[in-house]
């Protein structure tokens, strides 16, 4: 017997005999370094995250509105061992009050009136597995994060009208664009449940203080041009003044500026 070893002559050749300790690398590595760009604190961001996207660890995401929060929580969960499961996103500044039990814990046939006739399974239940985004986690009620903090604690959850919980394989990323250790001493938010939320905690820059903003401004450029179905390029100046401009709205308020100046475009 002999065997014969060669360098893979093209980049199909390369893939082919890819070890699965290589393919591991390049599913942890794309989506993050996409979402960093160049900027340093995005790229550190992303260095550090590398190191919690397997484990056991809550994780939390700071920044101001617009800043790409769920952005990076859908980067995070893509480049984890959980990215062909479930990633489930519930704005909890977006349901009225009201609703945000049910949307979060589900419930059985018949928990209240109006109910639906077979129940609902809750946002938690259907990440079981997977990851799931709570954007805007200082607005959730108070009550209901001594539920949240009682689900993290026990790994299950008991949706309304059930008699018995459910287990649940949970993995949590939270976002907000408010200081919670400034909530937490205003008493509106619970002082437990942040300690076990903040188990990594990044923040994220305001677009103005991003050093690739011009990269970044080009590259968005590209992509609403796509959605558009036009090939746009800027006038002479015209990235000057954008990069130069505060975004208060952040990367959100720059993708509809471009997407509705490509809509427009005539040429």
């Amino acid at each position: 017997y002999f065997a014969r070893l060669r360098v893979p002559e093209t980049e199909h050749d390369a893939r082919f005999f890819a070890s699965p300790l290589d393919k591991k690398i390049d599913r942890v590595v794309k989506p993050l370094d996409a979402i960093a760009g160049t900027d340093p604190a995005m790229m550190r961001n992303a260095g550090r995250a590398r190191h919690v996207l397997d484990a056991p660890i809550p994780i939390l995401l700071q920044g101001e509105t617009g800043t790409g929060k769920e952005a990076f929580a859908k980067a995070l969960h893509a480049s984890s061992r959980r990215a062909g499961k479930p990633f489930v996103a519930l704005n909890c500044a977006a349901i009225p009050e009201a609703l945000i039990e049910s949307e979060l814990f589900g419930y059985n046939e018949g928990a209240f009136t109006g109910a639906r006739a077979k129940g609902m399974r809750g946002k938690i239940l259907l990440s079981s597995g997977g990851t799931l985004f709570l954007d805007e986690i200082g607005d959730m009620p108070l009550d209901l994060q001594s539920r949240l903090l009682r689900v993290l604690a026990e790994g299950e959850i008991q949706p309304l009208g059930a008699d018995m919980p459910v287990a649940v394989d949970l993995h949590v990323i939270c976002a907000t664009h408010r200081n919670l250790a400034e909530w937490v001493a205003a008493g509106k938010f619970r002082e437990d449940l942040f300690f076990r939320l903040n188990g990594a905690c990044f923040d994220l820059p305001p677009l103005r203080s991003r050093s690739d903003i011009r990269d970044l401004i080009a590259k968005i450029l590209v992509e609403e041009g796509l959605v558009c179905g036009k090939t746009c390029t800027f006038g002479e100046g015209v990235l000057e003044c954008l990069a130069g401009y505060r975004w208060p709205g952040n990367i959100r308020e720059l993708r509809n500026a471009l997407r509705y100046a490509c809509s427009i475009a005539e040429g």
